[in-house]
């Protein structure tokens, strides 16, 4: 059974007005694969596997599964038929529990006489979550209540069951912790050993090559080639998966080669004796021509605290203030010289059914209105088409809705309307999430020109690599405390950090 053809794809094109997403490709998944989907933003990774799950439908081509015609109408239909997608931002129910998220849909294996049996519901939920290992979510559990990351433990729960043929992962271990991880990892290499199979997509090139049985890369809406395990192991694989990405040679540097943590007197950003919700006196000064990194597990506090910076939690004691002005809320820390990249990029950092000129513009509305009170679209048009040539955003024009960007040139747009902005002092939580190591490398690179250009920089990372990369100073949170905190230096390791993490 394993190695049999599982789900084959055949000319398929996808078109979105004058983009080409995908150029009629070809792509064959076998049981017992754990393929793995990479390619710069854009290059059309996730639109394949988007159609195959129903999210949308091609323009032309043809789907078999199992040996049939496949052509589903939507994702549900394709999740009852064994193939789900996890998808990279938040897909949950939003004002219900744990359980009627995993159970949405399937409410009538809980009813009698129209009457849902929630105490059966939520047992089956509980059932459902101890399966996967998960045992600090609870079925009863409001699912507002839960971070980013649990919400996206739910929906891992609720997408996979003992009927699923094919898991799409898509990006999603950019949301979660390393205990999140392991537990996606464990479910991923159990189905394969099923004999069923995995898509991998990701940007980590570490985790395709640890994870994965096989690789797919995309460029630009092609299939370029693909590598076997042996293939993958190879000591010069890392740089041919990504001469074949970008078509070119990533030459120069990475992260920032200095090691000089020095930065101005001036305070940009004073935190002082805050308290909120579980943190507790909490104090920071951040400085002119300075990155401060902040580093822990999911819920240690560290997202928090960049919400708290931007005016977006209310706080019972202490205050925040910006280059001497107090911020009470977002729209103080916006007129005060505060950007802010939230990690929950889809509801926090963009309007989805705007274009993106409208999200880029948008923080720079006043600055863009003339003496008589209008706002010349010309001047609208300059400022984002600067922001779309600068971070390479794929899209027709800037008219284009938000909603049909990959997630990567998403995440380019949240970056970018800040960079328009000229904001003094900028939280950026997860910066870098489900972008290609090609934009990586400019963000860095503009990240480190904001700091010698005076900029204050408040980095909120999962990555450890990312912060010991760019930051001057570490702080590391856990159970919403500081517990240490590192200085800038070629000696520091990973290692070093982790242990003050769990």
């Amino acid at each position: 059974m394993v190695n049999e053809v599982l789900f084959e794809a055949r000319n398929m094109h996808k078109a979105f007005g004058p983009t080409i997403a995908l150029k009629d490709v070809d792509f064959t998944l076998r049981r017992g694969e754990i393929r793995g989907l990479i390619g710069e933003n854009g290059s059309g990774k996730s639109t394949i596997m988007s159609i195959a799950s129903g999210m949308q439908p091609a323009t032309s081509g043809e789907m078999t599964y199992m040996g049939k015609p496949w052509q589903p109408h939507n994702m549900i239909e394709s999740q009852h038929a064994g193939i789900s997608m996890i998808l990279q931002e938040a897909n949950t129910i939003s004002g219900v529990t744990v359980a009627q998220n995993l159970f949405a849909g399937r409410e009538a294996e809980f009813s009698k006489f129209g009457v849902i049996n929630m105490f059966k519901m939520y047992r089956a939920a509980e059932e459902m979550l101890r399966k996967f290992g998960i045992t600090h979510i609870h079925a009863r559990d409001q699912i507002d209540s839960l971070t980013f990351e649990d919400r996206k433990l739910t929906e891992i729960v609720r997408c996979v069951d003992d009927d699923t043929q094919i898991l799409v992962v898509d990006e999603t271990t950019t949301a979660l912790s390393l205990e999140g991880r392991e537990i996606l990892y464990k479910l991923v290499h159990k189905m394969a050993d099923e004999g069923k199979a995995v898509v991998f997509i990701s940007h980590d090139m570490d985790e395709i090559l640890e994870q994965c049985t096989d690789l797919t890369v995309l460029r630009d809406g092609d299939i370029i080639g693909h590598l076997t395990r042996e293939e993958m192991d190879a000591p010069d694989a890392v740089q041919r998966i990504r001469y074949m990405m970008v078509g070119r040679e990533i030459g120069g540097k990475y992260y920032r080669e200095d090691y000089d943590s020095s930065h101005s007197d001036e305070i940009a950003l004073q935190m002082d004796h805050i308290s909120f919700g579980p943190i507790r006196d909490f104090s920071l000064t951040l400085h002119k021509g300075e990155i401060v990194g902040f580093g822990g597990l999911s819920g240690c506090g560290m997202h928090e605290i960049g919400r708290a910076a931007y005016g977006l939690e209310k706080l019972e004691a202490g205050s925040v203030t910006c280059n001497g002005k107090k911020i009470t809320d977002c729209l103080t820390a916006i007129q005060h010289g505060i950007g802010y990249i939230s990690k929950n990029r889809d509801s926090e950092s963009l309007i989805l059914d705007a274009a993106i000129q409208e999200n880029i513009v948008l923080p720079s509305l006043t600055a863009l209105t003339g003496p008589a009170g209008f706002i010349s679209p010309a001047s609208e048009k300059k400022l984002s088409d600067g922001q779309i040539d600068a971070f390479r955003i794929k899209c027709g024009t800037g008219k284009q809705y938000v909603n049909t960007l990959s997630g990567g040139n998403k995440q380019k747009v949240s970056f970018g309307k800040w960079m328009a902005k000229g904001s003094e002092v900028v939280i950026m939580d997860c910066p870098t999430r489900g972008v290609d190591i090609g934009v990586k490398q400019a963000m860095y690179a503009l990240i480190e020109q904001m700091k010698k250009d005076g900029k204050a920089i408040l980095m909120i990372s999962e990555e450890l690599s990312e912060l010991i990369g760019m930051a001057d100073r570490i702080i590391i949170m856990k159970d919403f405390e500081v517990t240490k905190e590192f200085t800038r230096s070629a000696d520091l390791k990973q290692t070093d950090i982790i242990e003050y993490m769990i």
